[in-house]
């Protein structure tokens, strides 16, 4: 495993190097989301009867930054390699495929959470959060890290300039993420969209990271981790056949 532990840490220190940028840039972010939302609407709305929208809101903004760090931290990793040609270095040593992609899947996790962690700590300052079921929280976070860094592996391999890869994460993943309910409740939507929120997968990691702070969701945490466990299989399995195969990465 020597070859999976140099790899895991060259690509955390690869972030870790850059934390202004990878780290304290998505923070910043998402305070300026907090800032906006909760002075505009913390005084008109209230969830689930009960929680304030400043309170609602940031554990949204901590899965949403957990989801598009780990997505950032492997589909660029992967596309910088191949562009730049140094791939080749992490190709020939015997490591395997599996390795490969436990490697890159625990860093995008680690970034998830360092950056989500820090997003949290600042939203404290904000408004206070309760912790209802903390288990919840970390499935969550780490399942929705997992299947975040597996979908930036494929969006890595796949693509092979930087556009296609803006494209990827422009085009699917920020709208999948910011109609998640990260926002708002889906039972504030009309019925047909409420309906169609069900079909996406952000949803049910967001609801269900967020039940861990409230002990309340717009649906059951158990159908959220059920939902969220599916999908990650499923990405994971695509992940490594490609992975298993060379696609795109072996001549």
């Amino acid at each position: 495993m020597s070859g999976f532990k140099t790899l895991l840490y060259k690509e955390v220190w690869r972030f870790w190097k850059v934390s202004f940028q990878t780290v304290g840039a998505p923070v910043l972010t998402s305070l300026l989301y907090l800032l906006i939302f909760s002075h505009v609407l913390d005084r008109h709305v209230t969830v689930y009867g009960e929680i304030g929208y400043t309170s609602f809101l940031i554990p949204g903004l901590v899965m949403m930054s957990v989801l598009q760090n780990a997505f950032a931290n492997s589909s660029s990793s992967l596309i910088q390699s191949k562009i730049t040609g140094n791939i080749v270095f992490v190709l020939l040593p015997p490591i395997s495929y599996r390795e490969f992609y436990a490697a890159y899947v625990l860093a995008s996790v680690f970034r998830g959470v360092f950056v989500g962690a820090g997003v949290a700590i600042a939203g404290l300052f904000f408004a206070e959060l309760p912790l209802k079921a903390p288990l919840w929280i970390l499935a969550f976070a780490i399942l929705g890290g997992g299947l975040l860094g597996s979908l930036g592996v494929v969006a890595g391999i796949w693509a092979e300039k930087f556009d296609q890869l803006a494209g990827f994460q422009n085009f699917l993943i920020m709208p999948l993420t910011m109609l998640s309910g990260v926002f708002y409740s889906i039972h504030s939507l009309p019925e047909f969209w409420q309906g169609v929120s069900h079909f996406n997968p952000f949803f049910y990691m967001i609801d269900g990271f967020r039940y861990g702070f409230f002990g309340q969701s717009d649906v059951s945490p158990w159908r959220s981790l059920t939902v969220v466990v599916a999908c990650f299989a499923a990405v994971a399995a695509l992940t490594l056949n490609m992975l298993s195969r060379g696609y795109k990465l072996r001549g």
